[in-house]
């Protein structure tokens, strides 16, 4: 990607990531030289190939010659652009055709598992892609990534049955778990640390274009085309776009490139933690499917006993951990992490959920209701990009910015909570889901750099996939435990409106309706119902998603509770201070 600032701190031990000045000073005459120049718009410096492992870690050598051209750059960009629209579309737009999908593949009670699916395979591998960033350049990863990608769409695109469908959005979902991790790694290898926070908020704006067109997008071209046809040209615009990923990021861009030249692939694979990628994977792939629909203890039992596992296997057996210990170990990570699962949780209800009451409580078409992730998701994207450039320029802790975002976040949800009825103007609503996203933007550039500032730079890698990993889950929460909640609500809802509209016992047309209206959203206005019945349907949806929206506030909390745990010093500073002084500090945020 392009950098108009200046050089890269790479995998270093002693400089916090955001820092704008380094904390030993270089010893080699061209290491004070090349520390103190700049650098021009595009000009990306990467480690000299000829220094040595110690220049290629952590260093602020650079070499003249390691640079991207501006053409280089723009074509990273719109690659990884497109590919980000790819994942995030995958994730809002299956709620647009979900009732045409579930009608051809016969699959009513099984709509849960068409963003389920997609999303437990993206959680499940992020940290994997991270680990795995660390070991091969990335370059090299983007390949099989948009080839899984592309693979899983054919395979959606030419189901037949329920089953193939749900395998394709699996592979799908493994190749979108490397999109937004290696896109967050690129901006850690190629951008300056004054621009990082800007270029973050670019990455997370291509999320938000994929999230807000997607619902559109697929809403427009549904009754164009068919569902088919989307997923297969995703299929040749992933390879296409990966292609160009490839062809532009130059070789030389591995910051560790220099320590694995004396390794042969097989030993590069050999050297892959390849018991806590399985137990880890399979940890959170049976709880997420234990929460997906009706709720499945013994797979809850089983994820926490491979649970176990993996935490037994990477603190006593594993050589290279696939997640390193001192980040298992850090609680201001695992309290980050935690605190940003609730929160994306509770934001996907929003997502999740927001097109649906466009679509059935104000009757609007599904192109139109898809745009109401519009406005929330360009409060997400401009709120972040204004403080990624105003604020998150330099090293420091955002601890006081990250709480406060997170608290008008939830204030956010009950008012949208409170303009959800079917009377309340639109207007509102829309107003309301643009500050909730403004909130969210600011509340997911603040965590990640002030978790960036609370960990060495040498485990920026695996820290920012982990908490990706977490963010991933959100979508899986929201959507798995979220609309779980969800439909058992609306279905109590409409079964007790249609008991009274049948004189206090439901009718088996009516039990088969129930069924009908909650797997497919559209069937409100073109199922042919009566006027009474759909009443009962857009206000069963509108009650149901008004107490989705406050529950998730509450819930809300938590992760608020979460993020003030967690510290605000640096590692060097707390070893400094010494085990548990948390003394007053000056901080970027006050």
């Amino acid at each position: 990607m392009p950098d108009p600032g200046s050089q890269p701190e790479l995998f270093g031990e002693r400089q916090p990531l955001l820092g704008t000045t380094a904390a030993s000073s270089p010893t080699h005459p061209r290491e004070a030289h090349e520390a103190d120049r700049g650098t021009d718009v595009f000009s990306v410096p990467f480690p000299d190939a000829d220094s040595g492992p110690e220049v290629a870690v952590g260093s602020n050598h650079v070499s003249p010659e390691g640079t991207i051209s501006p053409f280089r750059g723009v074509c990273i960009m719109l690659s990884m652009w497109t590919l980000i629209f790819i994942q995030s579309s995958n994730m809002s737009g299956i709620t647009m055709i979900q009732s045409k999908v579930a009608e051809d593949l016969d699959a009513d009670e099984e709509v849960m598992w068409f963003a389920g699916a997609y999303l437990i395979a993206l959680s499940a591998l992020t940290p994997v892609i991270g680990r795995l960033a660390t070991i091969f350049a990335p370059r090299n990863i983007v390949v099989p990534v948009s080839l899984l990608v592309a693979a899983g769409s054919a395979i959606t695109a030419s189901a037949t049955a329920f089953a193939r469908f749900t395998v394709g959005r699996v592979v799908t979902g493994m190749g979108g778990a490397g999109v937004l991790t290696l896109s967050m790694i690129f901006v850690l290898q190629l951008i300056s640390k004054e621009r990082r926070g800007m270029y973050m908020a670019l990455v997370n704006m291509g999320f938000t274009a994929g999230l807000s067109f997607g619902a559109i997008m697929y809403g427009a071209l549904l009754p164009c085309i068919g569902w088919r046809a989307i997923f297969w040209a995703q299929a040749l615009v992933s390879v296409a776009a990966g292609a160009g990923v490839y062809l532009s990021v130059p070789e030389s861009s591995h910051p560790r490139k220099k320590l694995n030249d004396g390794m042969s692939t097989a030993q590069k694979l050999a050297s892959i933690d390849y018991v806590g990628v399985v137990a880890l994977t399979t940890t959170i792939s049976l709880f997420l499917y234990a929460l997906i629909g009706d709720i499945r203890p013994y797979c809850i039992a089983l994820s926490f006993l491979f649970l176990g596992v993996f935490v037994l296997w990477e603190c006593r057996f594993a050589t290279d951990p696939i997640i390193p210990l001192k980040i298992l170990s850090s609680k201001d990570v695992l309290y980050t992490c935690f605190a940003q699962l609730i929160f994306v949780s509770t934001r996907w209800s929003l997502l999740y959920y927001g097109p649906i009451f466009m679509l059935v409580v104000k009757s609007f078409s599904p192109s139109v209701s898809g745009s109401i992730l519009i406005p929330t998701n360009i409060g997400f994207g401009g709120g972040g990009l204004l403080i990624g450039w105003l604020h998150i320029r330099h090293h420091g802790s955002f601890w006081l910015s990250s709480v406060l975002s997170l608290a008008i976040f939830c204030l956010t949800l009950v008012l949208v909570a409170s303009s959800g009825s079917t009377s309340s103007p639109t207007w509102l609503f829309v107003l309301y889901v643009f500050l909730n996203g403004l909130a969210t933007g600011g509340g997911v550039n603040y965590t990640l750099a002030h978790m960036l500032h609370l960990t060495s730079p040498d485990v920026h890698f695996v820290s920012t996939s982990l908490l990706g990993m977490f963010r991933g889950f959100g979508g899986s929460f929201g959507t798995a435990i979220g609309g779980g909640y969800f439909m058992r609500l609306l279905k109590s809802l409409l079964t007790e409106g249609f008991a009274r509209l049948d004189g206090g016992v439901i009718s088996p047309r009516h039990e088969d309706l129930v069924v009908k209206l909650a797997g497919r959203p559209s069937f409100v206005f073109d199922g042919g119902l009566s006027a009474n019945e759909e009443t009962i349907a857009r206000n069963g949806y509108a009650a149901a998603l008004q107490q989705t929206w406050r529950m998730a506030a509450l819930v809300g909390l938590a992760a608020i509770v979460l993020q003030g745990m967690c510290g605000w010093r640096a590692p060097d500073e707390s070893n400094e201070a010494g085990d548990g002084d948390i003394a007053d500090n000056e901080r970027s945020d006050d």
